[in-house]
């Protein structure tokens, strides 16, 4: 019998998430709003510098909320990160917008400066002034924030942040999540806490949270029967999955030093193999959660040894591992959008990999990866 399946990033549970979920079911409060809603928004606010928080059904939701009330709409261009996963970009077309890549930079793999106001001096010079920017903190690395604001607030265009991967990541001390116009978080069951599924939008004000919860809600006027003034939305989340959220949030921190312990381990261990690089903070400005840990092999300095090869062998062995995100540009449903950049993002995806990286690892498996890795460079 083969040993249990390691997987890259699963569900580590605290304890106390079935308290949160039973006062929900012993009140009766099953529906998108209560108790456990209200509380887990606070906790969140509380967590990212009291900036207003709105929990809704997932990340991509709070991304299209965010895109919504930055104004953008039909035929209107949106700048995107390329090296990212697709809900990064898919919320652009809900808008009927067009998304607009660029490629990352070698440092934090994110969005790159020198090509994000490439793309906007050439936008503009086109007649297409961009509505938003798309900035993605990758894996939980916090992007270059000085210079990527700096750009945005040069051409006055407002910058969405997605941290779906950043919770708990820091820059220069401050929260990811809060940089932005409006910031973007996911509790899908692979990430560094979670609702089962669900995410959240942590807003400018008050104002804009309570926006944010209108047409999360259907966007239904103040009267005494059902009206619609404007197109509303299914995207609140429910007090149980907050209540989920609650409990993960008291282990929140924990997680995070967890993740990066595993970060620690795959350091030391690949630090004995040369050809392979594992990304970590280019230094104390950055404080990544490293929600996924990643690495990059270099052929050439492996003896010949691939990513694909370590893939496969983690694979055989019951361990689950994963190509870094194809970049957007090279998607069959994005190949046709503008791109601006060379070759970083490709570079990466074609050289990269994720490896376990779960705050619930524990030291057997890491003897396991530990053993597949020696195997395999040793030979």
């Amino acid at each position: 019998m083969s040993e249990a399946k390691i997987w890259l990033s699963s569900p580590h549970m605290g304890g106390a998430e079935q308290k949160y979920v039973n006062e929900a079911f012993d009140t009766n409060w099953i529906a998108p709003l209560g108790p456990n809603v209200n509380g887990f928004e606070n906790d969140l606010s509380t967590y990212l510098n009291n900036n207003p928080v709105a929990a809704l059904s997932s990340g991509t939701a709070a991304l299209h909320l965010a895109l919504l009330q930055c104004g953008v709409g039909q035929g209107d261009e949106v700048i995107c990160q390329s090296f990212t996963f697709s809900a990064s970009a898919n919320p652009i077309t809900y808008l009927g917008a067009t998304p607009v890549f660029v490629d990352s930079e070698d440092v934090t793999w994110n969005i790159s400066p020198k090509y994000l106001e490439e793309a906007i001096t050439d936008r503009i010079a086109k007649g297409k002034k961009p509505k938003a920017i798309v900035a993605v903190h990758l894996y939980g690395m916090p992007y270059l924030v000085d210079e990527i604001h700096a750009i945005a607030n040069k051409y006055e265009i407002p910058v969405v942040e997605d941290s779906a991967e950043a919770l708990g990541s820091t820059y220069k001390g401050r929260n990811c999540g809060t940089f932005g116009t409006y910031g973007v978080l996911s509790f899908n069951g692979n990430k560094i806490i979670t609702t089962s599924g669900g995410g959240a939008l942590v807003c400018p004000s008050e104002e804009a949270k309570k926006n944010t919860v209108f047409l999360a809600t259907q966007a239904r006027d103040d009267a005494p029967h059902y009206q619609h003034s404007n197109i509303g939305y299914n995207y609140r989340l429910s007090n149980i999955s907050a209540g989920i959220g609650r409990g993960q949030m008291e282990v929140l921190d924990k997680h995070i030093n967890l993740r990066r312990q595993m970060n620690s381990f795959y350091q030391e261990l690949f630090e004995k193999y040369d050809g392979i690089t594992v990304f970590t903070e280019p230094n104390e400005d950055f404080y990544s959660n490293h929600w996924l840990s990643a690495i990059l092999v270099d052929p050439e300095k492996t003896n010949g040894v691939t990513r694909e090869d370590i893939r496969l062998a983690f694979a055989k062995a019951n361990i689950e591992s994963r190509p870094l995100w194809k970049p957007m540009h090279m998607q069959p449903i994005f190949e046709n959008c503008a791109f601006y950049g060379e070759n970083v993002a490709f570079r990466l995806f074609k050289n990269g990999l994720c490896v376990p990286s779960g705050s619930n690892l524990i030291s057997k498996d890491r003897q396991r990866i530990e053993k597949v890795i020696f195997d395999l460079l040793s030979r």
